[in-house]
């Protein structure tokens, strides 16, 4: 079956956001053949998700712009990223377990020239963690709260800081959990006033939410 891939090379500049290559599900070829016409295309950088180390492994061989690759949030960057600006997002996550997800979203931060920082492993079973990082929290522009089990991260959070708050429930968790249809349905039902929620295990989609924000603040400025 033949497959073509059309680059969005205004993306950036028509949302702010970058043009992102979702890797999993697509052919080894496909993949192959993306990064070859993308790596024929100097200074348009392109934010590679969902691509595992042993595919990565594949495709860097196809192309050395290919490199900067981190194998825990399964992301990898292409030519680059976007230039540095202003604003700063926290990503929050409730256990070391969901850093695989907030890593997609820091890494899509970094892509887009945001300053980001995970704060690991302050969930409600050690509620004492959180609160010795709160002030620190109150200091960024936005929050992303990453947690999967029941999620109660993100109706803590969201009675206790300003900013926007992004939730994204984790595929963490035994049994009942779901896969985390239990922490999506936690974090939509939430009490917690304005709290946002992406779909499951989407640090990806958190992040661009964030840069949305940022867009609009400093139009606003």
């Amino acid at each position: 079956m033949s497959q073509s891939f059309v680059y969005d090379a205004d993306r950036a500049e028509r949302l702010g956001m970058p043009e992102a290559i979702f890797c999993e599900g697509k052919d080894n070829a496909v993949l192959a053949e993306i990064v070859r016409e993308l790596s024929a295309k100097a200074g348009q950088p392109a934010l590679f998700t969902r691509l595992a180390p042993d595919r990565f492994s594949t495709l860097k061989t196809v192309s050395g712009d290919l490199m900067d690759y981190d194998p825990q949030s399964h992301t990898a960057f292409l030519h680059g990223g976007l230039p540095m600006r202003d604003g700063r997002v926290a990503v929050v996550t409730a256990g070391t377990s969901d850093l695989r997800v907030a890593g997609e979203a820091l890494r899509t931060l970094q892509f887009s020239g945001v300053t980001g920082e995970v704060i690991a492993d302050v969930g409600v079973a050690g509620i004492h963690r959180l609160f010795d990082r709160i002030e620190h929290i109150r200091t960024f522009d936005i929050v992303i709260v990453v947690a999967g089990w029941d999620a109660a991260l993100a109706s803590v959070m969201g009675g206790l800081v300003p900013q926007p708050l992004i939730a994204v429930p984790t595929s963490t968790g035994y049994g009942v959990a779901s896969g985390g249809k239990s922490a999506l349905l936690s974090m939509l039902a939430s009490c917690g006033q304005g709290v946002l929620v992406t779909n499951i295990d989407n640090g990806f989609g958190a992040a661009c939410g964030a840069i949305r924000m940022l867009n609009m603040i400093k139009r606003n400025k």
